[in-house]
């Protein structure tokens, strides 16, 4: 008979239990069924907590996924913000983060904001670790990264080029994006043991 964590029985049939999600930096627009966090008071958040304090209050492994929409430009330390994520996943479970990119403009006109962010600023938590391994020994494999330009350039073709070819992509960021600017980035990782 299974132990009820991970299952349910009813009427002689197992029906898997919904996902452990944590919301972080909920704000007012708390995703349904997930666990929200936000430093702010004025927020839907189930829990307040200050996202620049670790850990936070839930045990490790507690999640199956965790999202972070426009939440990490935020945060005092982006490195130590993704290990306290890795934390929280269980491994094989996704994080899901959602940010400008930095040569929007909203990415500068928030002075909340700490870090100016590219489709690449995750590289030191992949495979490779972008060549520098020692900022951190916790690792995410890569499963999407979706880069949303401005409305002009996503008519011109040039968002479906950015995301359908990796290659490209990295052209753009090194010598187009000032000119074909870049609005938001979706990234999806998967968390590695």
């Amino acid at each position: 008979m299974p132990d009820g964590s991970d299952s349910i029985e009813t009427t002689g049939k197992l029906k898997h239990a919904p996902p452990r999600i944590l919301d972080v930096g909920c704000g007012i627009h708390k995703q349904p069924g997930a666990i929200g966090i936000d430093r702010n008071p004025a927020s839907r958040a189930d829990v307040i907590v200050d996202l620049d304090r670790f850990p936070y209050p839930f045990a490790s492994g507690a999640f199956d996924r965790l999202t972070a929409i426009h939440v990490i430009e935020h945060v005092a330390d982006v490195i130590r913000t993704m290990e306290e994520f890795h934390r929280l996943v269980r491994p094989g479970g996704t994080v899901r983060i959602e940010t400008p990119h930095y040569t929007d403009f909203s990415s500068f006109c928030d002075p909340t904001h700490k870090s100016h962010l590219n489709s690449f600023s995750f590289r030191y938590f992949g495979e490779k670790h972008g060549g520098f391994g020692y900022y951190s020994a916790v690792r995410f494999r890569e499963i999407s990264v979706r880069v949303k330009l401005l409305a002009l350039w996503r008519w011109l073709g040039f968002e479906f080029l950015v995301n359908r070819f990796p290659r490209y992509r990295r052209f753009w960021e090194y010598y187009l994006c000032y000119v074909v600017r870049g609005k938001a980035m979706e990234f999806e990782f998967e968390v590695i043991e």
